[in-house]
């Protein structure tokens, strides 16, 4: 003889859906973050530098960007300009991107895959940028360039 289980409440079902609803959730945006990672750049457009991040992409004007101090460098342990504290951002080895406070205290916005020739970037708006672009000079020739090119 077979004797079942009295059904579950209305509730359980609801539950296990919104679990099952979160949990895909999250996994398209886990699959969207690691795309995302993989497809950071940064364009000079009508005098403005367009940082397209995940999350933390924005328009800075060039005249807001202090570039007669801008400089590439290595960001190594004796490094003032190395990130010492996430405050803000996706950190995972061998790659950062959003707010991070520097070793000198400043606040900066970074997109980082390597800690060698990173172009930064002081801004007259209090915070600074790390970037690591692929060609760091020809960046920063272009944005020194009249009208930014």
């Amino acid at each position: 003889m077979n004797f079942p289980i009295t059904p579950a409440a209305g509730v359980t079902s609801a539950m296990l859906l919104g679990i099952a609803l979160l949990t895909l959730t999250l996994a398209v945006l886990c699959i969207w973050f690691a795309w995302s990672a993989a497809h950071l750049s940064v364009s000079i457009r009508s005098n403005t530098l367009q940082l397209h991040l995940p999350m933390y992409g924005r328009s800075i004007p060039i005249s807001h960007l202090d570039l007669p101090n801008a400089r590439i460098a290595d960001i190594d342990s004796a490094s003032s300009n190395r990130p010492t504290l996430r405050t803000n951002g996706i950190g995972l080895p061998g790659f950062g991107v959003g707010w991070f406070k520097l070793a000198n205290g400043d606040k900066s916005l970074a997109a980082l895959t390597s800690r060698q020739r990173v172009l930064y970037v002081p801004t007259t708006e209090g915070y600074s940028l790390l970037l690591s672009v692929t060609a760091p000079e020809q960046l920063l020739a272009q944005l020194r360039a009249p009208h930014g090119v």
